[in-house]
């Protein structure tokens, strides 16, 4: 074969190596096709004591700090507020622990002139595969929903309270490691505004939001909120703006928590009977309906909270404060 002929024929591909061979070419193996690169799990369903540990390592003592942006306006008529920041201290600690469910209870500790002062904060209770959860109905109202079994098969509820152990949302999602960090997502959820919103009595009246919630390296941990500010306008829900809360809990073990220690040590059996009732009364009513205030939160919760005070204090005796406590919840729930 000519060398123009051979060319052109190795350009087209059809030469077979035994052909070369009859030629006098010499003929270099093709290299080895790499073998495939292994494949990354972007995202898994975490195990059950995967999910245990993520939920018990938001458990300690924390510098806490809160950063709340609107970001995008859904309406021409509507500017976003300015960004704002807070910040204290927290200790989570456990309250309750049968395996399937877990309850963190958070208490903030301020500066009050020099002298730390504790808050009663919001507490977190997580439940694997429930069978109902306790959901943000619209305003003052919570109502007890049954999950269907495809839905909760795997997941854990996440059910919000507030500083009187008033309910304040309820969420459902699955623990997965995605990108390599443990990550546990709700669905849309609806919830109450926060007072940070209430006291400047918006358009908007709740949010349709997505938690996230992930352990961080070094024993922290954050949330994550994707808050959609609803309202009624023309008697139709409607977005007003969108905004991106992230919460990120620092640990800081030299802060001295001994005051948040005191509280609860004085006062846990006074918030062990105000759990009970809140729960008698959603059981009784399957749901909760009172009406919130802007600036407390509840019409009760001020009171509510000093009566813990007074526990502590010494002015109080345990079991008329525990008495005074559920006539106040019976009262304000009563349909």
């Amino acid at each position: 074969m000519k060398p123009t002929a051979l060319l052109l024929f190795l350009l087209a591909g059809l030469a077979p190596a035994h052909a070369l061979m009859a030629q006098g070419a010499s003929v270099t193996p093709a290299p080895a096709a790499p073998a495939p690169a292994a494949r990354y799990v972007i995202d898994r369903a975490a195990t059950f004591a995967e999910s245990r540990r993520a939920i018990l390592a938001m458990t300690g003592t924390f510098r806490v700090r809160f950063d709340m942006r609107e970001t995008t306006a859904w309406r021409s008529d509507y500017t976003p507020i300015p960004a704002g920041t807070l910040g204290g201290h927290e200790v989570v600690r456990v309250i309750a622990d049968s395996g399937r469910f877990i309850s963190l209870q958070h208490l903030l500790v301020v500066d009050n002139e020099g002298t730390p002062m504790v808050i009663k904060h919001w507490r977190q209770d997580w439940t694997y595969e429930p069978a109902t959860l306790l959901a943000y109905a619209g305003p003052n109202q919570w109502r007890t929903e049954a999950i269907p079994p495809a839905s909760r098969r795997g997941a854990w509820s996440q059910t919000v309270w507030q500083v009187d152990d008033s309910p304040r949302y309820g969420g459902i999602g699955r623990w997965t490691i995605a990108g390599g960090v443990p990550r546990w997502q709700s669905e849309w959820t609806w919830r109450p505004l926060s007072r940070r919103d209430a006291i400047r009595h918006p358009r908007y009246d709740r949010y349709l939001a997505i938690n996230r919630h992930s352990p961080t390296p070094g024993g922290g941990w954050i949330h994550l909120q994707d808050n959609e500010k609803m309202g009624l306008e023309g008697g139709q829900l409607v977005p007003f703006v969108q905004e991106t809360v992230l919460n990120t809990y620092r640990p800081d073990p030299a802060y001295d928590y001994s005051a948040a220690e005191r509280y609860w040590t004085t006062t846990r059996d006074y918030w062990t009977a105000v759990r009970a009732e809140w729960t008698a009364v959603e059981r009784s009513h399957r749901g909760i309906h009172i009406t919130e205030e802007a600036q407390v939160g509840t019409v009760i919760s001020g009171r509510v909270l000093e009566i813990a005070d007074e526990i502590l204090a010494g002015r109080m005796q345990m079991s008329v404060a525990i008495a005074e406590a559920q006539r106040l919840i019976r009262q304000a729930t009563s349909p």
